[in-house]
């Protein structure tokens, strides 16, 4: 599986709670700072930086998504 979003790319972030169950809050507009291996599970995954805060975040491909 390849990865399917490009370095510098903004995406929208849906933070997850606790044992992934998803939080109530707006989603988050990050950068992707760099496609990481893929893991032994197939998953792609992504170093991405928040706009609007300084926060950096390792997420898989389904946590992001392109903004609209």
């Amino acid at each position: 599986m390849a990865h399917n979003f490009a370095i510098n790319e903004n995406v929208l972030h849906q933070l997850q709670g606790p044992q992934g169950r998803a939080v109530v809050k707006e989603r988050s507009i990050y950068t992707i700072v760099t496609c990481l291996p893929i893991e032994s599970d197939g998953r792609p995954r992504y170093r991405i930086k928040s706009k609007t805060e300084n926060v950096e975040r390792v997420v898989t491909e389904e946590q992001i998504s392109r903004l609209d």
